[in-house]
């Protein structure tokens, strides 16, 4: 396989940016390579600046469900974008957009559109905290929830101590109200309860951890977290970044029948562009300006191009018939592929992530045991073959509905030829 451009672009971006990208995992560090520079993209395929074709299961980490450049998408993008750029005002498209998640999200009875996940996340955290007077937070092991300061806490800190930052440039006493617990593990969290249940805001939780890889709540689990936040007068916290509109169309709260108090949402429900919510109950979210005291504001919060992509995407998948079935059946049959070469596999609806594991993964400890140098190997060979999954053991694979019998079954026969 050629990359002599790519390879060419690389170099010119590490004079220009830290490591060449803009997001770490695009480095391909962890596998070993350089990245490929992506020229084009349509339905199921990337295309590389050398003219190399790949099966996408990366999907841009999760946002495009419809696959690549999908043609209603693209003309309700043309016709927001004949009327103007940005307004920093209001507009109709963010109503739209707003009624189509809370039809989804009946949870959801107020929110409000912003740029990010991270975001999202962040201002969610800061209500929790405005709404319940307490400042502590309880958030797993394992999971990531964006870059902001209080949430980069390193994995190894032990229960019942504060954390200390994980990343260099944030001070101790920034994430010394967050307090780690283990995902999937009851006890962890009663413990912290125990101690410090009269301060914690919210517990803030991807109800199913995507970023170790593919990790599914255990049964009960989330159903625990539920009972234990109100019990102590705290609030349930979900990230659904990833599986808002991916699991089904009300997301992992729908799938496992579990009600938040608040919820983030990013990725799918801004079709493509920049843009995330942030919602929950009313009375909860009554405490954000200009309503209360919880500063939250943003000059791009709902652009009008980004929100007439996300609202496109959420009505192209309230009609299409078996869509989420349809998904699931792929993801089904890459799953068996992957078992049928003894590799382990977690599964939540359409992601899915291949573990090079001895156990199954269910924690953060588990998904640690895996053999990086496999997964490299296993990542270069299906990049040679013309399949692109993420470049790293503990991210997900992304189905979409462009993905075609033909590119499964081509995948499916590229995985029983690894060895």
């Amino acid at each position: 396989m050629n990359t002599e451009k790519s390879e060419r672009l690389y170099r010119q971006a590490a004079e220009l940016m830290p490591g060449g990208v803009n997001s770490p995992v695009r480095a391909f560090k962890s596998v070993g390579k350089h990245p490929v520079f992506i020229d084009r993209a349509e339905g199921s395929k990337l295309v590389d600046v050398d003219g190399n074709e790949y099966i996408d299961y990366v999907c841009s980490w999760g946002p495009n469900i419809l696959g690549h450049s999908h043609p209603a998408v693209l003309e309700a993008v043309k016709r927001a974008l004949n009327k103007g750029l940005t307004f920093g005002a209001c507009h109709e498209g963010e109503i739209k957009l707003a009624r189509l998640i809370q039809r989804h999200f009946p949870s959801m009875e107020l929110l409000r559109l912003v740029s990010s996940g991270t975001e999202a996340v962040m201002s969610a955290i800061r209500v929790a905290r405005g709404y319940t007077g307490r400042n502590k937070i309880v958030k797993f092991q394992g999971c990531y929830h964006g870059h902001c300061d209080a949430l980069l806490v390193k994995a190894g800190s032990g229960l019942l101590t504060f954390s200390s930052p994980d990343s260099a440039g944030i001070p101790e006493s920034f994430t010394e109200h967050t307090l780690l617990a283990n995902y999937n593990d009851e006890a962890s969290v009663q413990a912290l309860f125990e101690r410090y249940g009269e301060d914690i805001a919210c517990v803030l939780v991807e109800p199913v951890a995507a970023n170790m890889g593919v990790v599914p709540p255990k049964k009960g689990f989330l159903q625990f977290l539920r009972d234990i936040t109100k019990k102590y007068h705290a609030l349930l916290l979900f990230d659904e970044v990833i599986t808002g509109f991916r699991l089904a169309l009300g997301g992992a709260q729908e799938y496992y029948g579990i009600t938040p108090d608040l919820t983030a949402l990013g990725k799918i429900v801004g079709g493509g562009f920049p843009l995330a919510a942030y919602g929950g109950r009313r009375e909860i979210m009554e405490c954000v300006a200009p309503l209360g005291a919880v500063y939250q504001a943003g000059t791009l919060s709902g652009n009008p191009i980004a929100a007439a992509a996300g609202a496109e995407t959420i009505m192209l998948l309230e009609s299409a018939k078996n869509l989420y079935r349809g998904l699931d059946r792929k993801a089904e049959q890459i799953e068996a592929a992957l078992r049928g070469k003894d590799i382990l596999v977690n599964r939540a609806g359409s992601i899915l992530t291949p573990f090079f594991t001895k156990e199954k993964v269910c924690s953060y400890h588990t998904a640690l045991s895996a053999d990086r140098a496999q997964y490299a190997r296993f990542f270069s060979y299906l990049l040679e073959n013309g399949v692109y999954i993420a470049p790293s053991q503990f991210e997900a694979m992304f189905l979409s509905s462009a993905h075609s019998d033909d590119d499964i079954e081509r995948t499916c026969s590229i995985i029983n030829n690894f060895t």
